[in-house]
């Protein structure tokens, strides 16, 4: 008989899982009976291309949809929509619906993501949320986004609550619609970065017209006839039209409670290297936490890339595989482009504050430099924080703000950070040079040289 293998969620990591443990399957010839059990109406898209949807540069939802439904029924998966998990007996192996049977499984996968973040402020007294004001992260937020932008009048003002990638994103995008914006920020802008750099992207926004909002937290809103029309906050307020809830996300995990799998600090699960959780669970994607292989701990960093990775080997180990999923670096890059400027900004690593608890004794030096040749036109500044282990010189973190073709150099940096690397070896690598591309002494090559000569 087919091995009954269930998986919660029909995104990244549930479908990475449902196709690649196929793929093995006809390698090592098991029999496996694959059913997704999907509560929206979307499979396999990119919320990371929302907030350029909502800018204008994506035409259709269409666009950023991977695989259709009908896709993966045409590969084999016994695909359900519209089917909730409300509970998981693990002694009986069977997923309790909102509506149906139960199903019955020999594997449960969990990939149920993420939710969105909304603060009580954002409720009205009828336990809706407010008109106007919403979260940026499944293709029905985008959707709805779009007709609120489209409906929005000449003047109209967006308030961006949060300061990291999706509300920089969500500002561009707000922007370049032509309205005009505040973004707040509890802490920094793109916390993230190191003060300097973060202080970089803050002014870039303020030059293109976005009225930045640090270190306040916000406490309610004003509601005039069921819509938003204003936005407070400790000492302060902004009237507007519109409000993007842009505070990051916890683990879709909250059905599990009672189930007797064990939950991490913000509810998320804890696969080993294979994606295994417990005897006959395994879970991948947004809803668990990754090991992060600098500090040598656990941590709640969910991102499209981890997802995908995350489900490929689970879903190979599953079906008789021998894959391992190897930790994160925190990788990650986005931009800004509007209001006449443009920004680059990527980091990799650790943080100054995480390499000091993770015990390290870190020389962080920022440099610098110029995207290409200060002789050609495309030449943009661009500055590079390099971190490393005083004892060891080990490489231990690089930052990046620039203008364009700054940030994918952040890539060469995780590289050497992924092979356990020293700040010399970033400093002698053979990078490439020509004028339209770098200066002769490339500059994160030559901002990784300072560091060490610090050392």
């Amino acid at each position: 008989m087919s091995e009954r293998i269930v998986i919660l969620g029909a995104d990244a990591a549930g479908m990475s899982a449902a196709h690649q443990m196929l793929r093995t399957a006809r390698r090592t010839g098991r029999e496996l009976a694959v059913t997704v059990l999907e509560k929206g109406a979307h499979t396999s898209y990119s919320a990371c291309g929302i907030p350029y949807w909502m800018a204008g540069d994506v035409d259709s939802v269409d666009d950023l949809v991977a695989r259709a439904p009908a896709q993966h029924l045409e590969a084999g998966i016994d695909l359900r929509m519209g089917a909730e998990a409300v509970g998981v007996d693990l002694a009986a192996r069977r997923v309790e619906l909102v509506a149906g049977e139960p199903v019955g499984y020999d594997q449960l996968v969990v990939a149920t993501g993420a939710h969105p973040i909304v603060p009580d402020w954002a409720y009205g007294a009828d336990g809706r949320l407010v008109g106007g004001v919403g979260p940026v992260k499944t293709l029905d937020d985008g959707e709805e986004w779009l007709r609120r932008f489209s409906a929005a009048g000449p003047g109209s003002h967006v308030v961006v609550v949060g300061g990291g990638y999706i509300g920089l994103e969500v500002a561009e995008a707000a922007l370049r619609r032509g309205f005009g914006v505040t973004l707040v920020t509890r802490s920094r802008v793109m916390s993230s970065l190191e003060q300097e750099l973060s202080d970089h992207v803050a002014l870039t926004l303020t030059r293109a017209g976005v009225e930045v909002v640090l270190d306040a937290d916000v406490t309610g809103l004003d509601v005039s006839q069921g819509r938003a029309a204003a936005v407070r906050w400790d000492g302060g307020g902004r009237e507007c039209d519109l409000v993007v809830l842009a505070l990051g996300v916890l683990p879709a995990t909250e059905f599990l409670a009672g189930s007797g799998l064990e939950l991490g600090e913000k509810g998320a699960l804890r696969p080993d290297p294979h994606g295994r959780v417990a005897d006959r669970v395994w879970a991948a994607g947004d809803c668990c936490e990754t090991f992060r292989r600098l500090a040598a701990d656990h941590v709640f960093r969910p991102l499209g890339t981890h997802a995908n990775k995350m489900g490929r080997v689970l879903g190979d180990r599953l079906a008789g595989g021998s894959l391992a999923f190897d930790g994160i670096l925190e990788t990650a890059i986005t931009r800004f482009a509007a209001g006449g400027q443009y920004v680059e900004v990527a980091r990799t690593g650790l943080s100054l504050d995480d390499a000091r608890a993770a015990d390290y004794d870190p020389v962080a030096v920022t440099t610098s430099g110029s995207t290409a040749s200060g002789y050609l036109d495309e030449a943009d500044p661009v500055e590079v924080w390099v971190m490393a282990d005083r004892a060891s010189r080990r490489l231990l973190g690089v930052q990046i703000v620039g203008g364009r073709g700054a940030g994918k150099r952040i890539d060469t940096a995780a590289a050497v950070l992924w092979a356990e690397g020293t700040v010399d070896d970033l400093a002698w690598m053979d990078l490439s040079y020509a004028p339209p591309f770098s200066t002769a002494w490339e500059v994160l090559g030559l901002a990784a040289r300072r560091a060490a000569e610090r050392l």
